[in-house]
């Protein structure tokens, strides 16, 4: 090629180069926070095909057009309802600020705040299983499962024999399960096969099936853990339906288990519960299963003083604005006396750490909870880079000890408010999961998380600020390169 023809070709490849940087900072910022744009248009910038082909496969932070309408729709369903219902008879007695907390879910997300509520918090791994498989021995009508993760395995088959049972007796047994993470699991073809076996009526959830037309970002997941049986009693919480391992070959060679907390629930908020399930099922196979929704009015109210309000708050990518992030923000403000979160994946995002150090500046009370070790190393080295600008704010840290990683997921808010469920407090569970919080007002309650954080204290070790900085350069320099990709969303 002669010196004319090389010279067009480095033309070419110039014009088309400044044509992608000119398409990125036109495209990438649209309807998206500046720090995932800022990400974004860094990585294109740094690593153009590299960076390019990453955001055509995961550049995208909604679902498909017909789900979110799908969402929608189910949403408007819901409100209808619902309309007309009467807040809570404690409405009267609560602070204005909650009352706005509440309302605020509910513009959101459809589902109201109800009174008359029970709940039971289940810290035991293997108990919860065994409670949930208990409870579904007790049905006569229909179970309703779904879960992020479902393996048929040595901790759980109790579970399985329990909905085989209950379809023994005519019960309808349902099943949703997220497709990637249950189907990567080992044995996943025997779960699954096991499942038709007995009879389970399931299905995937946000099945990556491209060939089949049924594709979406492949690393939007629905991360929901739920139970309802014959809509009266309901389980929600952080534990996938897996032994404590796992059953991760390399989770077993460095000893890991997971620690979880999953509540039982009575009262007219497992309707709710209910209606998010009824929801997934309607979005994944069509089936619109309205003899299955038991309204709130006729599950029996508690007449204990001890009594909760309850509010479920589904969010995800199907919804237009991160319900679950909002909601933690508004009750972060809120707080007056203390802020106490568990999160085993802590990645906030910039408008979560004002408020977490803004509650410390405002002489709260602050703690946080995570897990020493990590079981995903960039998530884990992201969560650590957060931890010099929280402990000089005064957040006082408390590491869980290895082997174990504190899976659980929650927060309590002064002596009567919290929420537990299956979000993280990271970006991820606010942008790309689909997930399900249970807000809660009730003394009672937040006593009993209260005895589940102290026991956290007791098994684990607080950081403080002089410790962390005598972390090695080396390994902050990974935290601080990690935090830089964690806002790629």
């Amino acid at each position: 090629m002669d010196a004319f023809g090389t010279n067009l070709v480095w033309i070419a490849a110039a014009l088309v180069d400044l044509a992608i940087k000119i398409a990125a900072l036109i495209i990438i910022p649209r309807r998206r926070k500046p720090t995932a744009a800022m990400a974004w248009l860094l990585a294109i910038f740094l690593i153009p095909y590299v960076g390019i082909l990453l955001f055509l496969l995961i550049g995208s932070f909604r679902l498909p057009k017909k789900r979110r309408a799908q969402q929608q729709r189910i949403n408007e369903l819901i409100a209808e309802r619902v309309a007309g219902r009467n807040e809570p008879a404690e409405a009267a007695g609560w602070p204005r600020w909650f009352q706005r907390v509440v309302d605020q879910n509910l513009r959101l997300t459809a589902l109201p705040a109800v009174g008359g509520n029970s709940a039971t918090l289940l810290g035991d791994y293997r108990g919860s299983i065994d409670a949930m498989a208990a409870e579904i021995d007790t049905a006569t009508s229909f179970v309703h499962v779904e879960f992020f993760i479902v393996a048929w395995d040595d901790t759980t088959r109790g579970f399985f024999s329990a909905m085989e049972r209950a379809i023994a007796r005519g019960v309808t047994v349902r099943l949703l399960a997220d497709h990637l993470p249950s189907a990567k699991i080992p044995g996943s073809k025997e779960t699954f096969a096991e499942l038709d076996r007995i009879g389970v009526t399931w299905s995937w959830m946000l099945p990556v099936m491209p060939f089949k037309g049924k594709y979406q970002r492949p690393d939007l997941r629905n991360h929901r853990k739920l139970v309802v049986v014959d809509g009266r009693v309901a389980f929600m919480g952080s534990q996938n339906l897996i032994a404590r391992t796992y059953d991760s070959p390399k989770n077993i060679k460095r000893g890991l288990q997971w620690q979880e907390l999953m509540s039982r629930l009575t009262g007219p908020v497992v309707a709710s519960v209910n209606a998010v399930f009824l929801s997934d099922w309607m979005i994944e196979t069509g089936e619109f299963l309205d003899r299955e929704h038991v309204p709130a009015a006729e599950l029996p109210r508690s007449t204990s003083p001890d009594e909760l309000v309850c509010q479920v708050v589904p969010s995800g990518p199907a919804y237009p604005t991160e319900n679950n992030l909002r909601m933690f923000l508004s009750l972060i403000y809120g707080a007056t006396e203390r802020v106490i979160i568990t999160s085993p994946y802590f990645v906030p995002d910039e408008a979560m750490v004002y408020a977490i150090t803004t509650a410390c500046q405002r002489g709260l009370e602050v703690q946080l909870f995570v897990s020493e070790i990590g079981d995903q190393g960039l998530v884990y080295h992201a969560q650590r880079s957060y931890y010099s600008d929280l402990l000089e704010a005064g957040v006082r840290i408390f590491l869980y000890p290895a082997p174990y990683i504190l899976h659980a997921k929650h927060l309590s808010i002064d002596d009567d408010i919290a929420f537990i469920g299956s979000s993280n407090m990271d970006i991820r569970s606010f942008s790309l999961n689909a997930e399900s919080s249970l807000l809660v007002r009730g003394r009672s309650f937040v006593a009993d998380m209260r005895a589940v954080e102290q026991g956290y204290r007791d098994a684990g070790r607080e950081l403080t600020l002089e410790a962390w900085r005598r972390e090695p350069t080396r390994a902050t320099f990974l935290d601080g390169l990690a935090r830089l990709t964690s806002a790629l969303n």
